[in-house]
């Protein structure tokens, strides 16, 4: 599910990392090449889902090398973003990430902060996940099973399987980090429903779910959620979103303005 564009490699030195344009070349991230996660179309519609035209702080938990959170800073100008990454290679990346020409646009409302999100109370607090601060919290956590295939990329494996508690974990730190009345946002796969929503619990209401289809008639490969904090709204399913276009591989028109920055999930 990528829609990125990558660099050409220089013909006398192996490719270790690339440079790699999402939103048709608004932005560009640099990424480990043949291990670790490599971002592609559940960032760009994990960003999609923040719709703002104020001044905003926004939380990208576990953000890897800052394709989601630096998609939302590259659509909306007046959003500030904290991208929160425990591995410090991943770190790195998204720190050089924010070095490149390409993303000058974004200089000095975009940082990265090296930070284990399933801290508690005073650690995480410490760690620069401080209480009540941001208005958006977002997050593309490690939903592969343990059980799965695992692979031998320690960096890859780390940023894919799940832990037994996961969803509990990082939605207890999106509640605290979080003012009252703001949205999480997550992308995760369709198994995960029962789990997000027990964790969002008492802390998030109003939740929103949108299944996404390959194609008509395929089941669903990932499902949407966004949910407000505080809120005692309902649950609701929304309208399936189908990627591709009968009979091709071709987005929806849709679908491809959500990939490439050019509209926004809107909640209901």
């Amino acid at each position: 599910m990528s829609d990125a564009v990558t660099s050409e490699p220089r013909a006398d030195q192996p490719v270790t990392e690339t440079i790699d344009a999402f939103h048709r070349g608004a932005f560009h991230i640099l990424q480990p090449k043949g291990r670790g996660h490599r971002s592609g179309m559940d960032a760009m519609l994990l960003a999609a889902l923040v719709d703002e035209g104020r001044a905003v702080k926004v939380a990208d938990l576990g953000a890897g090398a800052g394709a989601a959170g630096l998609a939302v800073a590259s659509r909306l100008p007046k959003a500030e973003v904290v991208l929160f990454e425990r591995s410090a290679e991943m770190a790195d990346y998204a720190r050089r990430s924010l070095d490149l020409a390409e993303n000058a646009h974004m200089l000095g409302r975009v940082t990265v902060i090296e930070a284990n999100v399933t801290l508690k109370a005073k650690a995480r607090n410490d760690a620069g996940l401080i209480d009540e601060s941001f208005h958006h919290v977002i997050l593309n956590p490690p939903f592969n099973d343990p059980g799965d295939r695992k692979t031998p990329d320690v960096l890859k494996a780390e940023a894919h399987a799940m832990t037994e508690d996961l969803f509990e974990s990082w939605l207890r730190t999106a509640g605290a980090i979080m003012i009252p009345g703001g949205q999480l946002s997550l992308i995760a796969r369709p198994e995960s429903i029962a789990e997000i929503i027990d964790a969002c619990g008492r802390r998030f209401g109003g939740i929103e779910i949108t299944a996404i289809h390959p194609r008509e008639g395929e089941n669903a490969v990932r499902i949407l959620v966004t949910a407000i904090k505080g809120s005692r709204a309902r649950l609701s399913l929304r309208a399936p979103l189908i990627m591709h276009e009968e009979g091709s591989h071709k987005f929806s028109p849709f679908v491809d303005d959500l990939n490439n920055g050019r509209a926004a999930y809107s909640r209901r």
